[in-house]
């Protein structure tokens, strides 16, 4: 006897349903399957056939022939557990054939029955109801998780028998109810233990900061060891803007294929902050593996990626950089196709200005000149064109360093930049929308749409960033002492725009734009080095 049930893998990020198709018949008994299968999903038939004795299903001796496809996708995990006994329960006549239809089954199977949880749930459920499906059996740790998908019902299942039971009393069903949003931030949302606050002196590091976060411009750091540049860096959370619902879903998806979802949160309901080790590969970085997986760049999408000691990471690693900066995405390509993980991150970086931190004091730095430009010289130009802002962390005096209170928090600071978030999403949601409309692909569509200034390109910077003739005049001498390429004036613009928004104004003024040209200048004062 033949049947068919539908269960979901996973591919990059996103999910794809897969046919379970399971056939008992005369002849000499065996379990075969078929369907491009890792080594651990093939064990799936060690695992259900015991899962399945010890549950106490009798199951005369046939010959059973398990399918999964699309066979030109490679299968992998142990989702597909569950989903390959209830086929072959199905092909024996023990679950009727109705109560399969429109049901998509996921969850590993223990030897003795037990379903136990798996990750990348939100994808799977996000499959099925494209896939018009109306209700997911799924493993009662993940089920809340599931439940965040709206438009299609989440069953908790805890044993192969309770599902068996379900689905011969349809009454016993129970589907959970998905819990708002507001309510699974109030319960998962955790408080920051770092303040802006803490950070005495350095008012510069601050101002830069809030200017870079307001934008979601990338920040270079640059200064000695123990300045305050680590500790600016990690207080960027703290003054970014809450998660709306769907950036949480967004983000969880990545975490939840990855394993990482916080034990027992259904949602990731703080924004990320990832910082790697400088010994990361590239890989590692960018994602990647026979089955792609996220890398940390796409770990930090909808927060921050902080890369700190940046020159001790290899050269390779950090020109890996180079096109999810610009994309806003990184694609994956193998022989059995391509997928692309998001990579919308703010990126923080900070580095000493030479091996041992003093350059260019004279007076501490005992680096030669060679030394100093082989360090420096780490961060390519290209890299630099795509960081915005760049500021110096000056040594704190003792009195700033030991001053106590009076510092402004970080509440107080993310208030100025919601402000300026909120007036750059203004400007560009009609942009946005006519982008929908023209009919452009889905993936297409979501890397055109701009929300920050920190990602226009250079129509929008022409569009955004008119000055009026002084402005324009002094812009334009500025481009020539400091011998600006056409992306460095850009930077400077988008900058100033940005600055022109926390200040609430319409116009660009020549205040803004010195401001800006000031994040720029540290490039010249430092790497001109590397050019001697």
């Amino acid at each position: 006897m033949f049947q068919k049930v539908w269960s979901a893998g996973i591919w990059g990020i996103d999910g794809f349903l897969v046919s379970v198709e399971a056939d008992a018949h005369d002849g000499l008994p065996g379990f075969h399957m078929t369907g491009n299968l890792s080594q651990e999903t093939r064990e799936a038939q060690e695992r259900v056939w015991l899962a399945l004795k010890n549950g106490k299903f009798h199951l005369p001796p046939k010959k059973i022939m398990v399918n999964l496809s699309p066979a030109n996708i490679r299968k992998e995990g142990t989702a597909y557990d569950l989903a390959i006994a209830v086929a072959i329960l199905g092909a024996f006549g023990i679950i009727g054939s109705d109560s399969l239809d429109s049901v998509m089954i996921a969850g590993e199977l223990g030897l003795n029955g037990e379903v136990k949880p798996i990750r990348g749930v939100l994808s799977l459920v996000t499959a099925a109801k494209e896939g018009n499906l109306k209700r997911c059996y799924l493993p009662k740790i993940n089920a809340d998780e599931g439940s965040v998908i709206e438009g299609i019902q989440v069953v908790p299942v805890s044993h192969i028998r309770e599902l068996v039971e379900m689905f011969q009393n349809p009454e016993r069903i129970r589907s959970i109810e998905g819990k708002p949003w507001e309510e699974l931030k109030r319960r998962f949302h955790h408080a920051y233990d770092l303040d802006f606050s803490d950070l005495n002196g350095q008012a510069v590091i601050r101002r830069a900061t809030e200017v870079a976060v307001a934008g979601r411009h990338n920040i270079l750091y640059i200064g000695s060891a123990g300045s305050g540049k680590t500790m600016a860096a990690k207080r960027i959370p703290t003054i970014l803007p809450p998660l709306s619902r769907d950036e949480s879903i967004a983000i969880s998806k990545i975490y939840s294929v990855c394993g990482l979802l916080p034990e027992g949160a259904p949602l990731m309901t703080n924004r990320p902050f990832r910082s790697p080790h400088h010994t990361i590969t590239p890989t590692a970085l960018a994602g990647g593996g026979v089955i792609p997986r996220p890398g940390e760049i796409s770990l930090a999408s909808g927060g921050v990626l902080f890369l700190d000691e940046l020159p001790e990471f290899s050269g390779k690693v950090i020109e890996i950089l180079r096109q999810p900066l610009e994309d806003r995405a990184v694609t994956i390509s193998r022989l059995s196709g391509a997928c692309t993980f998001p990579a919308n991150t703010m990126v923080a970086a900070a580095m000493n200005p030479c091996p041992c931190g003093f350059y260019p004091d004279r007076s501490q730095c005992r680096c030669s000149p060679w030394q100093v430009k082989r360090y420096i010289g780490t961060i390519s130009k290209p890299i630099l064109d795509r960081i915005d802002v760049t500021v110096e962390a000056a040594p704190v005096a003792y009195e700033e360093f030991r001053k106590k209170g009076g510092n402004e928090n970080s509440e107080t600071i993310r208030e100025r930049v919601v402000k300026a978030q909120q007036i750059q999403r203004k400007r560009f949601i009609i942009q946005n929308q006519k982008k929908n409309e023209s009919g452009a692909n889905k993936n297409q569509t979501a890397k055109a749409q701009i929300w920050f200034n920190g990602e226009m390109g250079s129509k929008e910077i022409e569009r955004y960033c008119r000055l009026k003739d002084p402005e324009e005049a002094y812009l334009k001498e500025v481009y020539k002492q400091m011998k600006l390429s056409a992306r460095g004036c850009h930077k400077i613009l988008k900058v100033a725009r940005t600055i022109a928004d926390l200040d609430g104004e319409e116009e660009i003024s020549r205040t803004h734009l010195s401001e800006a040209i000031g994040y720029r200048s540290l490039e010249e004062k430092y790497w001109h080095v590397t050019e001697q």
